[in-house]
């Protein structure tokens, strides 16, 4: 289904975890991630190039289906996560590679997987650099795939940054993994961030329950968030930027 032009996929969850055995590009856009496609082309263009976009954003889904008469399926990411952790035969395989934004976080993942029927080793735990905006790319990390060559590559960084390192790797790498970039949805499974319960996520208050943990962080986040009622009203295929 085309919002903004971008395709964001329309089924169940469980033929987004079968699609990526084959490997491709998966996005997780948020709604102030999407807030911001009119101001940052070079992440818009990194969802655009995705093979797979799923509806993450409850407040976007929201708007599009009190406005459109086709509705758009939400997936979360945190769904995403928890039905790709609970595949037999990719919890068997364990060929995974994280990618992490510090030393804390990459532990906390580890312990995660490893508790719950993987079996990852540290090896296969990246700290990546603090990339610059203009220029996100990492020949490190490049080097260390097309040596391991993992089946799937699951990316824990922030927003903005992840989807436009997806997009570099899905360009150059001379094989075709699954690239995860669902961000600190991983976070909700190992107690970083905020609990959500099933119910929360499935009523669209994920948001919520992180504005109540962190509302410094998060409230002026969903605050600027608001601005996507207006893009999306207002869009024009004619004009987008391919």
């Amino acid at each position: 289904m085309n919002i903004l032009g971008i395709d964001f996929f329309n089924g169940h969850v469980k033929e987004v975890v079968e699609n990526l055995k084959k490997g491709g590009l998966l996005v997780v856009p948020s709604g102030p991630g999407l807030a911001s496609i009119s101001s940052d082309i070079t992440y818009y263009r990194s969802l655009k190039a995705a093979d797979v976009v799923i509806a993450d954003s409850g407040y976007m889904a929201l708007i599009w289906n009190t406005t459109h008469s086709k509705k758009v399926n939400r997936i979360s990411g945190l769904e995403f996560l928890n039905t790709f952790f609970s595949d037999e035969e990719i919890r068997k395989d364990s060929d995974i590679l994280l990618v992490n934004p510090r030393e804390i976080e990459a532990a906390l993942n580890l312990s995660y997987l490893n508790g719950n029927g993987f079996s990852v080793s540290k090896e296969n735990s990246y700290i990546a650099p603090i990339y610059g905006k203009e220029n996100i790319e990492d020949e490190a990390l490049m080097k260390l795939l097309e040596e391991k060559k993992p089946r799937y590559v699951i990316i824990n960084l922030g927003g903005g940054v992840q989807e436009i390192l997806g997009a570099y790797l899905k360009n150059n790498l001379s094989y075709k993994p699954a690239i995860i970039c669902t961000g600190a949805a991983i976070a909700f499974l190992t107690g970083e961030q905020a609990h959500i319960p099933y119910w929360a996520d499935k009523l669209f208050l994920g948001w919520l329950m992180r504005c109540i943990e962190k509302p410094k962080q998060f409230v002026p986040r969903y605050i600027n968030a608001l601005k996507l009622v207006t893009i999306m009203l207002q869009y024009n295929p004619k004009t987008q930027i391919n």
